[in-house]
């Protein structure tokens, strides 16, 4: 499996994209930038991924933020709910990308797990995603 980011560099700063997006039809569209994959398998910047990063969700995160969005809400015993599987090279939790970061602080409502900003935590993915972008 492929890491899902890459390093911006000289060698692919020209392949780097832009866009606003959202990932349901309900949430509000965000400004996002990446990398398209077909581009990146063939540029070789891109390198197998050494960890997996999973984020889980409990059960009742998922049901309050699928009533918020008037999403259907599946009956289920599971504790916990997988969000996302990030496939990466280290061994730690990247920094979460700035806007998603601000999207969660827009509330339930918008898409968003209701979690305010953290100035510090926002600064440091702005750091780290400065010089990145997630592969897509």
């Amino acid at each position: 499996m492929q890491s899902a980011y890459v390093e911006i560099t000289a060698s692919n700063l020209h392949l780097l994209r832009t866009g606003y997006n959202s990932r349901t039809e309900k949430e509000l569209k965000v400004l996002e930038r990446w990398f398209p994959r077909d581009l990146m398998v063939k540029n070789q910047d891109q390198q197998k991924a050494k960890y997996l990063d999973c984020i889980l969700y409990s059960r009742e995160q998922i049901k309050i933020e699928n009533e918020k969005m008037g999403e259907r809400v599946q009956e289920t015993d599971a504790p916990w709910g997988i969000v996302s599987i990030k496939a990466q090279d280290v061994d730690y939790e990247l920094p979460m990308n700035p806007i998603t970061q601000m999207r969660n602080a827009l509330g339930k409502s918008y898409g968003g797990s209701g979690v305010p900003l953290d100035p510090q935590s926002y600064n440091q993915s702005v750091e780290f995603w400065s010089k990145h972008a997630v592969i897509i």
